[in-house]
């Protein structure tokens, strides 16, 4: 009877001979799965305001930062950094989680108040890498402050589409964009622009395609309004 024993099925040999992942803070791409083959939400596997160091396929890039947010749909992690050589105070880097290799968290080193005198906290080389300002909790965002900024920009783009002639030219757009500065009450007429309800400018809209269109009241006053749409016309 042989003593030898029987070959590990393809595959095997691997799962036989990899080391194991090391304890504590480092983790591989693996320890996102459940045991049963179930994969951890990206929410909980890279929690918001944790900083973490990640090293990244098919280079081993290693980076750093504070997660952000995380994305399920296009399977994204968002890290803030600090900007050391830059005017702006951060960046944001946005990671392919799939293309994680290995996880560290960095959170607890710094809280634990290794920094410098400028506020960063140093690494075992001695390099600033993390603010510790990024690890501060996330503000509250007002519902009530979001939702009138929404729509004030509804109001500015529902504006915006009522002042695009389809018919006009461009020479025509860029005339009527400068009127609608100057005097706010411009509106098409066709392929006509009307300023204050009085004056039309008609195609090819120069000086001399301004006419007055509704005649009484103030003379002096309309005929100085025309002059003024004049003037705004010859300078587009």
């Amino acid at each position: 009877m042989s003593s030898k024993s029987a070959a590990p099925p393809p595959g095997m040999e691997a799962l036989n001979t990899a080391p194991s992942s090391a304890a504590g803070s480092s983790s591989g791409i693996s320890s996102s799965t459940h045991g049963g083959g179930e994969k951890t939400p990206l929410y909980e596997a890279y929690p918001v305001n944790s900083i973490l160091e990640l090293t990244l396929s098919p280079d081993k890039e290693v980076v750093q930062g504070l997660v952000y947010c995380t994305d399920e749909i296009s399977k994204t992690i968002v890290l803030k950094r600090s900007s050391a050589h830059t005017t702006l105070a951060s960046e944001i880097q946005v990671v392919n989680a799939d293309c994680v290799l290995e996880k560290k968290v960095l959170t607890a080193a710094a809280a634990a108040g290794n920094s410098n005198r400028n506020g960063g906290t140093k690494n075992e080389k001695g390099e600033n890498n993390i603010d510790e300002e990024l690890a501060f909790p996330l503000p509250n965002v007002s519902k009530k402050a979001v939702e009138e900024r929404e729509r004030r920009a509804m109001k500015l783009a529902e504006d915006r589409l009522r002042h695009v002639n389809p018919k006009a030219t461009p020479e025509g757009e860029a005339v009527f964009e400068k009127l609608l500065k100057a005097c706010n009450e411009v509106v098409w007429s066709g392929e006509s622009i009307l300023v204050l309800s009085q004056i039309k400018v008609d195609p090819p809209y120069g000086s001399e395609n301004c006419k007055l269109v509704q005649r009484g009241g103030d003379v002096a006053l309309n005929a100085e309004s025309l002059e003024r749409v004049k003037r705004i016309v010859e300078a587009v």
